[in-house]
């Protein structure tokens, strides 16, 4: 078996772009160099890497060799810019978290890291707690931003914990404990919750349990501006970290709860595979903002 860079660069950039064509203006070739590419690279595996519909997704065996297809195709990218002199690091990094994450922490270390890292592009993919790591060890993208993952206890020099986020009560500028410093679950628990299923549902109820207090959800539901509108709506109030208040409508407050519980936010590469060369100076790059101790939340 004989592959080359170009089949490689060709694989990656097809399933990224969804498209021969946008993938083909990716890599400054004809659309036909990019097809024939891929086809000599299947032929070489012995099956088809990507289903030929609109957009283009890969197959079985396609989501088996990306992962590996893009750390070569990185490494070779480094090899080259070593090669020419060019110490800097270049190119384009996909990382992965979810939306609270976005909204209050991104903008910084994205501002971080382009003064750090200015050649290194990175591309945000948003997903859900439980999606994100199978994401990242499946190789849609070479970095992520976890909750509370359970894979890294020790930390290894391949992650960092970059933020620790609290909890917080979501209720409506005219609910009676809106002006106070912060909310009791129990009440709460009386006022009807609505949770997330998009990640969040998992931590509220673990806090429920440390509390002694039974976990009664009124509504359920998966987008975060769903669940504002519906608190906002007066279906019930609920309990979302605090990175994402910036995401909250007028009419809404944010307040601590009596009952403390935060997250830990770790920046990490995969486990099973070789790191994009990015990936050690984007974490290493990254500020610690927060310990448990220093983090206050403070009333929207």
């Amino acid at each position: 078996m004989s592959l080359t860079v170009q089949q490689l660069r060709a694989l990656v950039a097809v399933i990224d772009r969804g498209s021969f064509t946008l993938a083909a203006s990716d890599l400054g070739v004809s659309q036909s160099a990019v097809s024939h590419a891929l086809a000599s690279m299947e032929r070489e595996l012995g099956g088809a890497l990507v289903m030929r519909e609109t957009p283009l997704t890969p197959t079985p065996l396609g989501h088996r060799v990306l992962a590996h297809a893009r750390s070569a195709a990185a490494a070779i990218d480094a090899l080259e810019s070593a090669a020419r002199g060019d110490e800097s690091l270049q190119g384009v990094v996909r990382l992965g978290t979810v939306p609270t994450v976005c909204q209050g922490l991104m903008p910084s270390l994205l501002e971080e890291w382009a003064i750090a890292l200015p050649g290194v592009r990175i591309e945000v993919y948003e997903g859900d707690d439980d999606e994100i790591p199978e994401w990242l060890e499946g190789g849609l993208v070479d970095v992520a931003i976890l909750v509370e993952p359970t894979f890294l206890p020790d930390l290894p020099g391949g992650s960092k914990i970059v933020d620790i986020d609290e909890f917080a009560a979501v209720v409506r500028d005219d609910h009676p404990f809106a002006g106070g410093d912060a909310i009791p679950l129990e009440e709460l628990a009386i006022d009807g919750l609505i949770v997330s299923t998009g990640g969040c549902e998992s931590h509220v109820q673990r806090l429920h349990e440390s509390a002694g207090i039974d976990f009664n959800v009124r509504h359920r539901v998966r987008e975060m501006s769903t669940l504002f509108a519906m608190v906002k709506q007066g279906f019930g109030v609920s309990i979302v970290p605090s990175l994402g208040r910036g995401l909250l409508p007028r009419g809404l407050t944010m307040l601590p709860l009596v009952e403390r519980q935060a997250r830990r936010l770790v920046l990490a590469g995969p486990s099973n595979r070789e790191h994009h060369p990015a990936v050690g100076p984007l974490i290493e790059a990254a500020s610690t903002r927060r310990t448990m101790s220093q983090v206050e939340l403070a009333r929207v």
